[in-house]
C-alpha cells in the first residue's frame, strides 16, 4: 500500500511544470533584485553619483518599484501554484489525512523550493551584472573608471527579498491547507478571482487620479521647501504619489471590464472580453506591476537621449570654439604657446580674445539648516558678505562677445544663459560688492542681464568701479579668461587634448577644487564649524572623491573641476566617455526593469492558456474554427501587453515632459529636442515588446494546441 509521502511524491512528479514555473518566477525576482542591487551599492556608482543628487534619487526610486514589482510578481506565482496545487489537497484531506499531515508534507517543499531558487538567483546576480557591464565596456567604451568594483553588503538586499519570498510561500500555503471547507479546498483549482461590474466613469477618474497623484507626488516636496522651509522625509511625501497608483488601478480595471471601444463592437470579442474578466482581478494585478516596471525602464532610458541630445546642442550653440580660464597666480599657456602649439597640429586660430577677470564677495542670503524629529527645517539669512562671483569689466566683455556694452557706474549686469534664465543657481540681483582683501565695499543696482552661456553666472561692470573694487587684490583672487576660434582643418581633437594636457599638467595643487568651491563660504563654515565640507581634507575623511590630476579622463574631473576647460570638440568627442558611469548606469536598470515586464507579461500569457485550456477543448469539441480560437487567444495576449506598455510608456513620458517644465518652468530647445529624441527609445521599446508578445503568442498556441 502507498503512503502518503509516496502519492505526495508522485503527484510532485507530475507536476513538474508546476513547481518548474514558481522556482522560475523565485529565481528571476531574485536575480534582478540581486543584479540591481550590486550596482546600486558599487563604489563604482556612488563615487560618481553624488550623495543627494537626482540621479542617485531616480536609482533609489526605481529600485523600489523593481522590488514591489518583483515583490507581487513572485506572491502571485505562488498564490497560481497553490490554487494548482488545491486539488490534490483537498483529496488529501477527504481521504482522512490531517491538516498537520499534509502541511508536514507541503510546507518543507515550500521551503526548500524558495531556498533554492532564490539562493540560485543571489549567487547569479553579481556575475549577471558584472558580465553586463563588461559587455557594455567592450562594445560601448571603456577607460580605468569603468573597472567595476562591489561591495558585497549589497547581499542584504537578495537575502532580504529572499527571506521575504520563503516566508509568503510558507504563510500562503499554511493558509490554503487551513481552509474550513473541503467542498471549498476541492473547488478552488476551478475558482477565478471575476471582476464584477466596473461602471465606465471609473476610466476618466482612474486618469484624474493619476495625473493629480503624479503632480501632487512631484510638487509636494517642492511646495515643502520652497514656502515650508521643510525638507520633508520621504515616508510624508511617498503617499502623495498612492492617488497615481489607484488611478493607475482604476484605469487597468475598466479596460479589462469594459474596454475603450464602442459596445456595438463587443461581438467580435465576446469570448476573449468574458475570460478576461473571469480572471479580472489577476489580470488587472499583473498588469499594474508590468506598468509600473515599464514606466521606470523608460524613466530609466530617458536618461541618455536627454542628457545627450541636450549636451549636443548646447555644444552646437556654443559662440566660442575654445574657452579656459585660470587663476592668475598660475602659469598658464600664453597666446604665443597656445599659437605655436595649434600650428604643430596643423590648426590655425582665427580669432583671439582674452580679459582679466575678478572673484568679489557678494551679498546675498543662505539657508541656516536645523534638524528636527520630522526633517530638516530651515531659515534664509541675509549676509553682506555672503559669497563670492567671478566680474569682468565692460571693456573686457566687449572683448570677449563682440557686442558693445557701456555700463553705468554704479550697477553690476549679471550674465544669464542664453534663453535669459539664472537656472536657479544664483541671484542676478546683488547689491553690495567687497573687496576681500580691503574690506572696501560698494552697494550696486541691478543693470539689464545679459547673456551668455559660456560667462554664465558672471557680472559684468563699469570700467572704473571695476578698476576701484579690484585694487589691492591679491593673484588668488585675480582671473584670466580666455576665448578663441579655430578654422576648420588640422587635427583639432589632438590640438584640443593637447591643450588640456598642458593647462591640467600646470596647474597646481591649490587650484584643485571642485566647482562649487567658494573661498568666501569656506571662510564662513570655517568661523561656524571649524571646517568647510568642499575642501580635500573634508571630502576625503567623508569617503568622498576629491579633484585628482591624475584622473583628468574621469567624469568626477570633467564635470567637477573649477577650471576645466570648454574645448567644443572635446567635449563633444569625449562626451560618453566623460559620462560613461552616468548612462551605462541607467542603462542597466532600463534592461533591468524591462526584461521583469517581459518575464511577468510572457508568464501571464502561458497562465491564461493553461486555466483556460479547458474552455478551448469544449470550444473545439462545439466545432469552433482553429482561425477563430487564435484570433481570441492572440486577442487575450494582446491585452496583457499592449494596455501596460502604452499606460507605462505615456504616463511616464508625461510625467518626464513635466519634470523638465518645472525644473526652470519652461522647455528649453534642448529639453524639447531630447524629449524628441526619446520617441525613438519609445519606439525601441515597443519593438521589444512586439517581440515578447510573439513569443507569448507562440506559447499560447502551443499549451492550446493552436
Amino acid at each position: 500500500m502507498n503512503s502518503f509521502t509516496s502519492v505526495w511524491a508522485r503527484l510532485r512528479s507530475r507536476g513538474r511544470s508546476r513547481y518548474a514555473l514558481l522556482a522560475g518566477c523565485c529565481f528571476f525576482s531574485t536575480l534582478l533584485i540581486t543584479a540591481y542591487a550590486f550596482m546600486m551599492r558599487a563604489p563604482t556608482i556612488l563615487e560618481v553619483l553624488p550623495e543627494g543628487g537626482d540621479s542617485r534619487k531616480q536609482m533609489d526610486m526605481i529600485f523600489v518599484l523593481a522590488v514591489l514589482g518583483c515583490g507581487v510578481f513572485t506572491a502571485y506565482a505562488a498564490g497560481l501554484f497553490l490554487r494548482q496545487r488545491s486539488r490534490e489537497t483537498g483529496v488529501f484531506l477527504a481521504l482522512g489525512a490531517s491538516r498537520a499531515q499534509v502541511q508536514s508534507l507541503l510546507l518543507p517543499e515550500l521551503c526548500m523550493l524558495g531556498l533554492a531558487s532564490c539562493g540560485a538567483g543571489a549567487v547569479l546576480g553579481a556575475p549577471l551584472a558584472f558580465g553586463l557591464w563588461q559587455l557594455f565596456r567592450a562594445f560601448v567604451v571603456d577607460s580605468s573608471e569603468m573597472l567595476l568594483r562591489f561591495d558585497f553588503k549589497a547581499l542584504v538586499w537578495p537575502l532580504a527579498f529572499a527571506l521575504y519570498t520563503v516566508l509568503m510561500l510558507l504563510w500562503l500555503g499554511r493558509r490554503s491547507v487551513r481552509k474550513t471547507s473541503i467542498m471549498e479546498v476541492v473547488r478552488q483549482s476551478h475558482t477565478a478571482e471575476p471582476v464584477r461590474a466596473v461602471p465606465r466613469r471609473y476610466g476618466w477618474q482612474g486618469i484624474l487620479l493619476t495625473v493629480s497623484g503624479c503632480l501632487c507626488g512631484y510638487l509636494v516636496p517642492t511646495i515643502c521647501v520652497r514656502w515650508l522651509h521643510w525638507y520633508a522625509p520621504s515616508f510624508f511625501t511617498a503617499p502623495f504619489y498612492l492617488p497615481a497608483l489607484a488611478g493607475l488601478y482604476m484605469m487597468l480595471l475598466h479596460t479589462v471590464a469594459n474596454g475603450w471601444g464602442r459596445k456595438a463592437l463587443w461581438h467580435r470579442d465576446v469570448l476573449s472580453v468574458s475570460m478576461m474578466r473571469f480572471e479580472g482581478r489577476q489580470t488587472v494585478r499583473n498588469m499594474l506591476v508590468m506598468t509600473v516596471l515599464i514606466g521606470g525602464a523608460c524613466f530609466a532610458g530617458f536618461y541618455a537621449p536627454m542628457l545627450g541630445t541636450g549636451s549636443m546642442i548646447s555644444y552646437d550653440a556654443r559662440p566660442v570654439d575654445f574657452a579656459f580660464h585660470y587663476r592668475a597666480d598660475q602659469d598658464m599657456p600664453q597666446k604665443d604657446e597656445v599659437l605655436a602649439l595649434a600650428e604643430e597640429y596643423g590648426v590655425a586660430v582665427t580669432r583671439w580674445a582674452e580679459t582679466p577677470m575678478a572673484r568679489l564677495g557678494v551679498d546675498g542670503e543662505h539657508q541656516v539648516e536645523t534638524e528636527g524629529p520630522l526633517g530638516t527645517t530651515w531659515e534664509a539669512v541675509y549676509s553682506e558678505l555672503d559669497s563670492s562671483a567671478l566680474f569682468l569689466p565692460e571693456s573686457g566683455w566687449n572683448a570677449l562677445t563682440g557686442e558693445s556694452v557701456d555700463s553705468a557706474p554704479g550697477q553690476a549686469a549679471a550674465v544669464l544663459d542664453a534663453s535669459g534664465s539664472s537656472q536657479g543657481r544664483f541671484d542676478p540681483s546683488i547689491g553690495l560688492v567687497t573687496n576681500t582683501a580691503t574690506g572696501e565695499s560698494r552697494p550696486v543696482s541691478a543693470a539689464a542681464p545679459l547673456r551668455h552661456d559660456m560667462l554664465f553666472g558672471h557680472f559684468v561692470l563699469d570700467d572704473g568701479d571695476w578698476a576701484a573694487m579690484t585694487a589691492g587684490l591679491p593673484g588668488a583672487w585675480r582671473e584670466e579668461m580666455v576665448f578663441f576660434d579655430v578654422a576648420e582643418g588640422g587635427d583639432e581633437y589632438a590640438f584640443a587634448k593637447a591643450l588640456f594636457n598642458e593647462i591640467v599638467d600646470r596647474s597646481g595643487p591649490e587650484v584643485a577644487l571642485h566647482s562649487s568651491w567658494d573661498p568666501v563660504v569656506r571662510q564662513r563654515y570655517i568661523e561656524e564649524e571649524g571646517s568647510y565640507f568642499l575642501d580635500r581634507e573634508s571630502l576625503l575623511a567623508n569617503g568622498e572623491t576629491a579633484i585628482d590630476y591624475s584622473l583628468r579622463d574621469s567624469s568626477e574631473f570633467r564635470l567637477f573641476w573649477q577650471y576645466m576647460p570648454q574645448f567644443r570638440v572635446l567635449d563633444k568627442a569625449d562626451f560618453v566617455r566623460t559620462l560613461a558611469v552616468f548612462l551605462i548606469l541607467f542603462i542597466f536598470i532600463c534592461i533591468v526593469c524591462f526584461a521583469a515586464a517581459a518575464v511577468i507579461g510572457f508568464v501571464r500569457s502561458l497562465t491564461i492558456a493553461l486555466e483556460n485550456r479547458r474552455v478551448y477543448e469544449d470550444l473545439r469539441r462545439l466545432g469552433a474554427s482553429r482561425g477563430w480560437m487564435r484570433r481570441s487567444a492572440r486577442s487575450q495576449v494582446r491585452r496583457v501587453f499592449t494596455v501596460p506598455a502604452a499606460a507605462g510608456i505615456g504616463l511616464i513620458y508625461i510625467f518626464y515632459g513635466m519634470i523638465m517644465f518645472f525644473n526652470d518652468g519652461r522647455l528649453s530647445a534642448g529639453e524639447l529636442a531630447g524629449l524628441g529624441s526619446c520617441l525613438l527609445l519609445i519606439a525601441v521599446v515597443a519593438a521589444a515588446l512586439w517581440g515578447v508578445y510573439r513569443l507569448a503568442v507562440r506559447g499560447v498556441f502551443r499549451v492550446l494546441e493552436l
